[in-house]
């Protein structure tokens, strides 16, 4: 089999592209349906300030560190952190095993956003939103195992996944970059005129009040600090292996530093457009049932996006158009992020094993497919998604996060090395506060909430009240097994590229010899 992966890394066509392609990572459908609730319920305006201080403090510090890794040892994940030492390969497959469980579900997402697209044309879910979604469209059975596919979701996928395979058979520069350069700026307009026209809607400013005021004696709760900390760093797609992906593919001189708080506060600004969309429309459907917006319910997550949203474009004048705009950039932002997790998936799997970019998209878009039909695709779709995407984000991806701080910076002791890297090619420098964030501030907060969340799982399970014990195990604990598993199993497998001969960047005052890792 001839393969490619001799040939020069593949690059992004510039630093344009490359943002583009790291806000499209960034934003997604989290950033639509969790913040505006999260912040709703975490102190309302209040929250800005924990928000911002988790921004400065965890969710850049992390992605500069991803950035770091990524560009100065030119590598998918498992590659750049065996570089770090060799030890360390089993923290990158950690990371791909985490992007293989979040794109067997969030393709079914999409899928529900596609259908929903047409469904507003007509406003098919009728007068019972919440009936027709989780009956008449998705069936959804009792929690448990079962082979019973739901056709109106089974279709979809798979014209998603055909969709998939072209975009991501593409190499970098020709696939998923050329794909964020368009969705990214249509996303924003079609985002821009929904929140305009959901700003006149009557009840608007009620709703704007209510997401808005401050609470500020939820300042003294910890819940809400944690909350900040946990919505930033999943918003960023940090900790995962896709920004330290994407920033290999730059040239060896880049403008890291600067690139990044750009992505991040583009991030964060799309978070807080999408506060006032969704809560200028929450504020029109409490007035039209004439009780106020601390009365509503289902402000958040996949109830918000195919239930709520629905009752209220089944009321608004110009309902099909406010959802064909709402339902549309649910899917460009979900695709866009959708590619970032394939694309740390397809970069592993092509350098482990050697493999033509076709060949390894293949293999992946197949095994992708399995997983998201036999798993998310049947009745029971709707209650699997929920709780492998809570112990997958909860705890696979803050685990993932953890062992990245404490291997670059206690174990490795590589953390000065990778400043260095960002400094030298940047113009805007990482000072002292950088390597106090990753070195002492995250590894405690991380740990604390991740400790946190796997006494509560273990003691109480995930939403007891709606999963029994036996499905908390079987899905809950299953997907943390199977991380597990699979980043020992592809840890162990044999590299099939010299991924051993590498000389970085050399830093100043240092020099390297070929096949060393950091520094001399």
């Amino acid at each position: 089999m001839a393969n490619d992966t001799a040939a020069p890394r593949e690059q992004f066509s510039g630093q344009f592209g490359f943002l583009m392609s790291a806000i499209g990572s960034a934003v997604g459908l989290g950033n639509i349906w969790r913040f505006p609730g999260v912040a709703y319920t975490n102190g309302g305006g209040a929250f800005i300030i924990p928000y911002l201080v988790a921004l400065l403090t965890a969710g850049i510090p992390i992605l500069m560190l991803d950035y770091g890794l990524g560009h100065r040892f030119r590598g998918s994940a498992p590659a750049a952190f065996r570089r770090l030492g060799k030890p360390f390969e089993v923290i990158g497959w950690l990371q791909v095993a985490i992007c293989v469980v979040i794109m067997s579900y969030y393709v079914v997402v999409l899928a529900w956003a596609v259908s929903y697209l047409g469904f507003s044309l007509n406003i098919a879910w009728g007068s019972d939103p919440a009936k027709f979604f989780t009956g008449d469209f998705l069936h959804v059975s009792d929690p448990g195992f079962t082979a019973s596919l739901d056709w109106a979701v089974f279709w979809p996928v798979v014209g998603l996944w055909i969709f998939v395979l072209i975009v991501m058979s593409g190499r970098v520069n020709k696939g998923l970059e050329l794909v964020n350069k368009v969705a990214i700026p249509l996303l924003l307009v079609m985002f821009l005129a929904l929140v305009v026209r959901a700003l006149f809607l009557p009840g608007a400013v009620e709703g704007l009040n209510a997401f808005f005021t401050p609470d500020w004696p939820a300042l003294a709760n910890p819940r809400v600090w944690v909350a900040a900390y946990t919505q930033i760093f999943f918003s960023l797609s940090v900790a995962f292996g896709i920004m330290l992906t994407y920033s290999s593919y730059l040239k060896p001189r880049a403008n890291l530093v600067p690139t990044g708080f750009v992505a991040a506060f583009a991030n964060s600004s799309f978070e807080l457009l999408a506060g006032f969309g969704v809560f200028a429309t929450l504020g029109f459907m409490a007035h039209t049932q004439g009780v106020a917006v601390s009365d509503l319910d289902r402000i958040t997550g996949v109830t918000l996006s195919f239930i709520t949203f629905p009752q209220v474009i089944s009321t608004m004048p110009g309902g099909p158009f406010f959802g064909v705009m709402f339902f549309g950039s649910l899917l460009l932002a979900g695709f866009t992020s959708l590619v970032s997790i394939l694309e740390v998936i397809v970069a592993a799997v092509r350098e482990k094993f050697n493999l033509r970019r076709p060949v390894a998209v293949a293999i992946i878009i197949g095994v992708g497919f399995v997983l998201s039909v036999v798993l998310f695709s049947t009745t029971n779709g709707l209650n699997a998604l929920d709780i492998v995407d809570a112990f997958a984000n909860n705890i696979g991806i803050l685990g993932a996060a953890v062992f990245e701080c404490v291997a670059v910076v206690f174990i490795a002791r590589k953390l000065r090395d990778i400043q260095l890297h960002l400094n030298q090619i940047s113009t805007l420098k990482l000072g002292s506060w950088w390597r106090w964030a990753i070195g002492i501030l995250n590894p405690i907060v991380l740990a604390y909430i991740l400790v946190v969340t796997v006494v509560t799982y273990a003691t109480a399970g995930y939403d007891p009240k709606s999963y029994p014990a036996t499905f908390n195990m079987t899905f809950g604990w299953g997907t943390v097994l199977f991380i597990v598993l699979l980043a020992v199993v592809a840890t162990m497998l044999k590299w099939r590229t010299e991924v051993d001969r590498f000389t970085p960047v050399p830093l100043e005052g240092r020099t390297h010899r070929a096949g060393e890792e950091v520094s001399a």
